[in-house]
């Protein structure tokens, strides 16, 4: 009896085996590694004893730096340890000149005569701050608008101090650290200055340079007198800087910081 020999048929391909090898015929696309490139801070090399141990990771808290009154050296620092730091530069000179005369401006304009013409020098004033109660003023002085505007900004980040907020009028009982716990007073110069705490939504009733102040500090009420030549920008902000820091000097006890939700 003789047999004969089929022909083997093929089995049927699965959907998953026809994926499988379609997906085996597509090239795979080669794996590109994103190279960061280093940042400001990553480059900073500490001078300081101060810097060394921020940049080590031992201090990571502006707090503990301020606290025991050591003095900062170097802007990294304040860079390095104040998350979400915003600056502004405030108007302290007037522009000269038949069209633009009297128009504020940022930088304020001196000059020397000597016998080869006269010589600018140009000063400016930043003020920098976190919005929660981290807050610093500096100015600097240069022949040339960019070196001021920088000298600036480093000064302010070097004399960064802690101010305290609350709930201090009366009139509000919110509980929220929105304005100033307590009337507080500053001075240099001529000029004089009472910061007044203000009930929630009243705003900051003081001058629009000092609006500047008052909300990098963190400050969202507040009412304001002012005596003697408030015109010198320079001196006026100095002494709203020295009434917000005696939100920190001044004693409290603890029944008084309930009260005025001390904060």
């Amino acid at each position: 009896m003789v047999t004969e020999n089929k022909p083997e048929t093929a089995k049927p391909e699965n959907v998953e085996t026809k994926l499988e090898k379609g997906i085996a015929m597509v090239p795979q696309e080669k794996k590109v590694e994103i190279v960061r490139e280093p940042t400001a801070m990553d480059l900073w090399e500490p001078r300081t004893e101060l810097g060394k141990r921020v940049k080590s990771g031992e201090i990571n808290d502006i707090s503990q730096v301020i606290e025991y009154g050591t003095r900062i050296m170097e802007p990294e620092i304040v860079d390095f340890l104040v998350s979400e730091l915003g600056s502004e530069f405030l108007l302290i000179g007037q522009a000269k000149g038949k069209f633009g005369g009297g128009r504020r401006r940022i930088f304020k304009q001196t000059q020397k005569k000597t016998k080869a013409g006269n010589k600018p020098h140009f000063t400016a004033m930043a003020v920098v701050g976190n919005d929660n109660g981290y807050v610093g003023v500096g100015t600097g002085s240069s022949k040339e608008t960019l070196p001021a505007r920088q000298k600036a900004l480093r000064m302010a980040k070097l004399n960064i101090s802690q101010i305290s907020r609350g709930c201090g009028a009366w009139e509000c009982g919110c509980g929220e650290p929105h304005s100033l716990p307590f009337k507080v007073k500053g001075r240099c110069g001529s000029v004089r200055v009472e910061l007044l705490p203000a009930p929630k939504g009243v705003g900051l009733c003081v001058d629009k340079d000092i609006k500047k102040l008052m909300k990098l500090a963190g400050i969202k009420d507040v009412w304001s007198k002012t005596y003697g030549q408030t015109k010198s920008k320079i001196n006026f902000v100095n002494a709203c800087k020295n009434a917000l820091e005696k939100t920190i000097s001044t004693r409290t006890n603890k029944d008084q910081e309930k009260q005025i939700k001390f904060g």
